[in-house]
């Protein structure tokens, strides 16, 4: 018998690539300028001039076969060591490139993590609204999700939900700042609360519990909004990085884990991550890209593109009467649907050729998504789309 459980996940997409090729169809019908695709979070901005430099440079003056060859499972010495470097000196973390593993995006750090941390029928909490797959790697890990709502308004951590849901079984939680799809970051005040929690929840059961820090959007924050990370408030913290957004290369898919140097059991948490990387094949990230991100630590893509963006849409939307959270980072617009239902405000923006992410996906209800990351073109040109929409519901 072939597993049932992967046959579901194979027949049923995500609602983000359903809409994603719901967009190419129509684009085929109606023309590629009139269908307004703010679905996927695929970045628009090229990835820096240094980028295309280092690999023009890697492929004609390397060795080939030295070049294309493994590097240690773990990952190339060179690229983890400049990693812990630009961490140390930006963050003071002081962290070892031994604390560091190299890995295929995000998705396979929080995916080996999650092997790593959690035994089967353990718990890990994730507060809502959270990206979707979370919950597949959760529970292909054999552990539970435990969906808690964020607080309201500002989408900070509710500590009181947090106390419902919270339990023996509790092996650790994910955190997401700035966060996919609201944009919001965790304040410093936030950050501390939630590092004081825990080590009374520790002290309490008598085990460690482990903050899982998602930060793909680290470096897109904007109007000068302090972005702090979990590692400099919590020991048992450990970081899950992408380099898909700060330097535009989803498709290269290129990232790593962090363990935090405080962590109680940090050697025997890094030997688990390379046992679980080991068990899922996630071993020895793609040598190329690897050599590439280790040459340009610090540099992003042009970031001011997307707080552009930002401004258009945010100001445009809500002089037409949504309520949106205005992000304080990553590049996504969290808008409230008039009639309270999502999926209904999804269905009815196709009408207009707009391509918007129901919230339900998310856990949590009566809003979409807008992934703001496309041309300023295509935000000027939907704002009559827009418009109508709100038109629609008398706004």
């Amino acid at each position: 018998m072939i597993n049932r459980q992967m046959t579901q996940l194979g027949e049923n997409s995500s609602v983000i690539r359903e809409l994603f090729e719901f967009g190419k169809q129509r684009k085929a019908v109606v023309g590629e300028d009139k269908v307004f695709d703010f679905s996927i979070g695929n970045p628009n901005v090229p990835c820096p001039q240094a980028i295309t430099d280092t690999m023009v440079k890697l492929i004609t003056e390397s060795d080939a076969a030295a070049l294309h060859g493994y590097t240690s499972a773990v990952g190339d010495n060179g690229t983890r060591q400049a990693i812990a470097s630009y961490m140390n000196e930006k963050y003071g973390i002081g962290v070892d490139f031994t604390d560091i593993y190299m890995t295929v995006g995000a998705a396979a750090s929080l995916t080996i993590t999650l092997r790593a941390l959690t035994n089967p029928g353990e718990e890990v909490i994730v507060f809502t609204p959270y990206f979707p797959e979370y919950k597949v790697f959760i529970e292909n890990a054999g552990a539970v999700c435990v969906e808690v709502p964020a607080r309201k308004g500002d989408f900070q951590i509710d500590f009181e939900a947090l106390e419902a849901a919270f339990s023996e079984k509790t092996a650790a939680i994910i955190v997401n700042s700035p966060n996919n799809p609201t944009g919001a970051v965790l304040t410093a005040e936030t950050l501390q609360s939630l590092a004081d929690y825990l080590k009374e929840k520790e002290a309490k059961y008598g085990k460690e519990i482990y903050l899982i820090s998602d930060e793909p959007y680290r470096e897109l924050v904007y109007d000068g909004t302090e972005l702090k990370l979990p590692v400099q408030y919590y020991d048992n913290t450990i970081i899950c990085y992408s380099y898909s957004k700060s330097l535009s290369l989803p498709g290269e898919r290129i990232g790593y884990i962090m363990v935090s140097p405080r962590a109680a059991s940090r050697k025997k948490v890094f030997a688990t991550i390379c046992g679980a990387g080991r068990s899922l094949g996630f071993v020895c990230a793609p040598a190329l890209m690897q050599f590439v991100v280790g040459q340009n630590q610090g540099v992003t893509s042009d970031i001011s593109v997307y707080a552009e963006n930002r401004a258009i849409i945010y100001n445009a939307l809500t002089e037409y009467g949504f309520e949106a959270v205005r992000p304080d980072g990553a590049f996504y617009l969290f808008v409230k649907s008039p009639s309270g239902d999502g999926n209904e405000m999804s269905e009815r923006a196709k009408k207009q050729e707009l391509l918007l992410v129901p919230s339900d996906s998310f856990g949590m209800e009566g809003y979409v998504r807008i992934s703001y990351c496309v041309s300023k073109k295509q935000i000027e040109d939907s704002l009559p789309a827009f418009k109508a929409l709100a038109e629609s519901y008398g706004l």
